[in-house]
């Protein structure tokens, strides 16, 4: 069966597992003796280990097997969770990463057997107590003491049953019909198990009706059993037909069936109802088919992951009732008729009606594409914690604001932007643990990752208590690498200094490591950023720490817009980076260095002539023309500029539309947009200009 339409929910619920594995996994390094977390790594490596047989990955499938068995002595309390398998759990859950990743891109897990990991998970099963127990704990009902000698395998024999299953075989034999009771043995070398048992309740169908599956069927479907289970089948067929059709499943080791006695206290009148008495697993397994499992379709094309949002249901409500106001709306337009003053009236007010359900549908439909901040962050105290001791250094991470939401389009975009600033954080911010006792700050060094709502931007900042940027350094390394001269460092200013860092190919680091130093970090963080329209900025203080500062756009889809005219050419400016507006007379323009800047309330702030900077030709004014410039002011950070424009149009709510890989565009255009008489306006991206 080809399982390839089920692929991308397997990556995405594969990938749920795995950070709530690496969560757990870290309360349990800190709290070894909470055994709620214990429980729930057992149950999430059990739930990723059927998710992988289900689809046929077998190593994935045979690794979380060994952890599941690892978890299975811990909790049942014969092993005790330690340093050193915390740390074979992660290297695990990292080569079961390797394996999802290669399933994005190709659709196949590889060929990494990880026998090492494998050893060593079996060598920690090595202190358990009683080797008696079974490997994955079943969640069977309990039943009085098993027989002995013959009839140790007649596990049916220990399952109770029910007062209406016993009316159900009696009513069954009285039409005829036999009673059989069995217990299947699977092979022990068999790795997909839930599947053979499927096929033998498959083979069933027509044949007879299971009454009753221990463990049950739900059970047995996610593999929380061991290499056997026990059924009762009312059959119309004979005894060795029934047995050969079990038996016939491959990887099946035996089938012990025999005629089931039904316990005489219960030989009495059957109600007629008692006839419509079916237990739940006949009609579950009859609807398993679909998932029936395969080991050969998943590999023939790469699949689409799908990019998808977990949405409330309110959230959908909203919107369901907003497309049903839009079509009230329409039929209100297309039903104005009549006298021309009413139909103007009217016209008028549809059109209110109109735009004010289309806001509130912009509204719902940016709550629909926000997602927490949660889903990027969360891999961070994993990764701290690895550097922790990478590094050899005490440092913890503290995350406050995981539920501030982004528009999607942001979210799949800053993750490794804030990764690269906690690793510098991690190696260049932080002191080592001996310094950091030698001058009297704690042992354990802070990093902090906080997220908050500023106006239409989120403000993401990630600090930490460590030594701080030394200037002096950084001007040094700049004048080695050539990229300033000591006359400019001289008179060059903290703050231009420590933008030094965002250079491509500079570091501070005294040598290259597999963390930090080739210079390929804090440039990678700003064009990131910068392109998905926000800024960064950095904040230090020698001795006490380093801040980055963050800020991003709520969303890139739909923005608020200045519209301006640049000569007669329409263009926007995003309104989220507009301070204020400006009309200024040519004796306020000033120069420095050759530049134009104007003097604003006690800030100099440098003049951009779009005209120029666009290369298109300037409206000629008359030589004694003294009418005022209009001057949009822009910031960036603490940094401001004045746009000058040529004429106002207002402020406009636009949809941004990128303009594809096919056209070169300079690089202070972000976009475009369509008006409403068809259009089409560039939007400049100030951040560019400041």
């Amino acid at each position: 069966m080809d399982l390839s339409q089920y692929l991308e929910i397997f990556i995405d619920e594969t990938k749920e597992h795995l950070q709530n594995l690496n969560d757990q996994v870290l309360i349990l390094e800190a709290e070894p003796e909470n055994i709620d977390t214990v429980n729930e790594i057992f149950r999430a490596a059990h739930s990723l280990k059927g998710m992988a047989g289900t689809m046929g990955f077998k190593r994935m499938q045979r690794l979380t097997h060994d952890m599941e068995n690892v978890f299975s002595e811990v909790r049942n309390g014969k092993l005790n969770v330690n340093a050193d398998m915390v740390d074979i759990v992660f290297k695990c859950l990292d080569a079961i990463e390797g394996y999802l990743s290669n399933i994005v891109e190709s659709s196949d897990e590889g060929t990494e057997d990880n026998e090492e990991l494998i050893g060593l998970l079996n060598a920690a099963l090595e202190g358990k107590c009683d080797t008696g127990e079974p490997d994955v704990v079943a969640e069977a009902p309990k039943a009085d003491s098993a027989p002995v000698g013959s009839d140790d395998r007649k596990k049916y024999l220990q399952i109770p049953v029910a007062d209406f299953e016993k009316n159900a075989m009696i009513e069954a034999k009285a039409n005829g019909m036999n009673v059989y009771a069995t217990t299947v043995y699977i092979q022990e070398s068999c790795l997909l198990k839930a599947a053979r048992a499927f096929l033998v309740f498959k083979g069933l169908e027509g044949k007879g009706e299971i009454i009753k599956s221990v463990p049950s069927v739900q059970d047995i479907e996610d593999e929380r059993f061991d290499f056997d289970f026990s059924m009762f089948i009312l059959s119309e067929k004979p005894i060795e037909e029934i047995k050969k059709i079990i038996e016939n499943v491959s990887e099946i080791e035996e089938a012990v069936i025999e005629h089931f006695e039904i316990p005489e206290e219960v030989q009495e009148t059957v109600p007629t109802a008692s006839a419509e008495v079916k237990v739940e697993e006949k009609v579950v397994v009859e609807k398993k088919e679909e998932k029936k499992p395969s080991t050969t379709s998943t590999k023939s094309s790469k699949p689409v992951v799908n990019r998808s949002v977990r949405v409330d249901i309110e959230k959908l409500d909203d919107l369901m009732n907003l497309v049903s106001e839009l079509i009230i709306a329409k039929n209100g337009l297309v039903s104005v008729t009549g006298d021309a003053r009413v139909q103007v009236q009217s016209f008028n007010e549809q059109i209110e009606y109109l735009e004010r359900v289309t806001t509130n549908l912009h509204e719902s439909v940016m709550k629909v594409r926000m997602v927490p901040i949660e889903s990027v962050v969360n891999r961070f105290p994993r990764m701290i914690r690895d550097l922790s001791k990478k590094l050899n250094k005490d440092m913890e991470l503290i995350m406050t604001g995981e539920d501030t939401e982004l528009d999607r389009t942001v979210i799949d975009e800053i993750g490794d932007p804030l990764m690269h600033m906690l690793r510098n954080a991690a190696d260049h911010g932080l002191e080592s643990t001996i310094d950091r006792l030698k001058i009297g700050k704690p042992k354990v060094g802070t990093i902090r990752l906080d997220a908050y709502q500023d106006g239409n931007n989120v403000t993401i900042e990630v600090s930490d208590d460590g030594a701080g940027v030394d200037v002096e350094k950084i001007k040094r390394k700049a004048i080695e690498k050539g990229t300033i001269t000591e006359e400019q460092a001289e008179f060059m200013s903290d703050k231009e200094a420590v933008d030094l860092l965002f250079a491509p190919a500079f570091s501070t680091a005294e040598k290259i490591s597999d963390v930090s130093g080739r210079g390929v970090g804090l440039d990678v963080v700003k064009n990131k950023i910068e392109g998905l329209g926000g800024d960064v900025e950095v904040v230090t203080k020698l001795g006490e720490g380093t801040k980055f500062i963050v800020r991003l756009p709520l969303t890139l889809a739909i923005i608020q817009a200045l519209m301006v005219n640049i000569s007669d050419e329409m263009y926007a400016l995003p309104l989220n980076s507009v301070v204020t507006i400006e009309e200024i007379v040519p004796e306020d323009i000033k120069y420095v260095q050759t530049k134009e800047v104007i003097n604003l309330r006690g800030t100099v702030i440098p003049l951009v002539r779009l005209n120029e900077v666009l290369d298109i030709e300037p409206i000629e004014r008359d030589e004694n023309d003294d009418e005022g410039l209009i001057v949009v002011i822009v910031k960036k950070g603490d940094r401001q500029a004045g746009l000058v424009i040529d004429k106002l149009l207002g402020q406009q709510e636009i949809v941004i539309k990128p303009l594809g890989k096919y056209i070169r565009v300079p690089k202070m255009i972000s976009g475009a947009t369509i008006l409403g008489n068809g259009e089409v306006a560039l939007i400049i991206d100030s951040n560019t200009l400041v």
